[in-house]
């Protein structure tokens, strides 16, 4: 608002004028100024936050990816399991049509399982379970073969899944494990995992292994990283 005002009408030998405040016609000015720029920012920083969680939303979920051993594009499922009754230890392959295989071992005299893919250098570890024990036992005790290879049909198995998550920072070194995972994992990285009750929508499955035992039971193990 500019504030103008008249010259005393006294003072006849000069005509009236107006004269105004320049002063006052500024301050209006400069503050609008200086809201339209804070708006301005505000905005600027809100679309730079959107795009940047749109920009991550988007490369998690496309990194969400899948291996599974065997490949399901097959039903069939060729695995083969060397029972060594000496060592209390068994031993599956499990191998699909694109020639993807994976190593599982199932050592009673140390109560561990150990996964290794063999298109993956890493060995994933867990603590056997009494089902475990009680399924590998008495393959021990019945089997009167040490190598006997299987063909499984998958839709003519009763099938469960199961999450293990890596747990951060339980890497161990493979020299510390005992035969034959030391063998089996001497190239490789080691790590504990740990059952759990599935990812989440944001958390990467990198592959699952499908293994199939006497019991008409198929199991699919799926690894993926725990939280921090």
């Amino acid at each position: 608002m500019v504030r103008c005002w008249k010259h005393s009408e006294a003072a006849l030998e000069e005509p009236q004028r107006m004269q105004c405040d320049p002063t006052s016609s500024s301050r209006v000015p400069h503050k609008v100024l200086w809201l339209s720029l804070a708006v301005m920012l505000l905005i600027v920083i809100i679309a730079l936050g959107v795009t940047a969680h749109l920009g991550l939303q988007h490369r998690t979920q496309s990194s969400m990816q899948v291996f599974r051993i065997p490949d399901h594009t097959s039903d069939l499922i060729s695995q083969s399991t060397v029972i060594d009754k000496n060592n209390n230890v068994v031993t599956y392959s499990v191998t699909s049509h694109v020639n993807h295989s994976s190593t599982v071992i199932f050592d009673l005299r140390h109560g561990l399982v150990c996964y290794k893919p063999d298109n993956q250098d890493s060995c994933f570890l867990r603590r056997m379970e009494s089902w475990d024990f009680e399924n590998m036992q008495s393959q021990l005790n019945e089997s009167e073969q040490l190598v006997r290879q299987v063909w499984v049909v998958g839709n003519q198995t009763e099938k469960h899944t199961e999450f293990l998550g890596v747990m951060p920072g339980s890497r161990v070194e493979a020299s510390s494990l005992q035969e034959p995972l030391q063998s089996l994992c001497e190239q490789a990285s080691v790590y504990w995992t740990r059952k759990s009750e599935g990812p989440g929508k944001q958390r990467l499955i990198y592959f699952c292994i499908d293994i199939c035992f006497p019991s008409n039971i198929c199991v699919s193990v799926c690894f993926y990283y725990l939280p921090e």
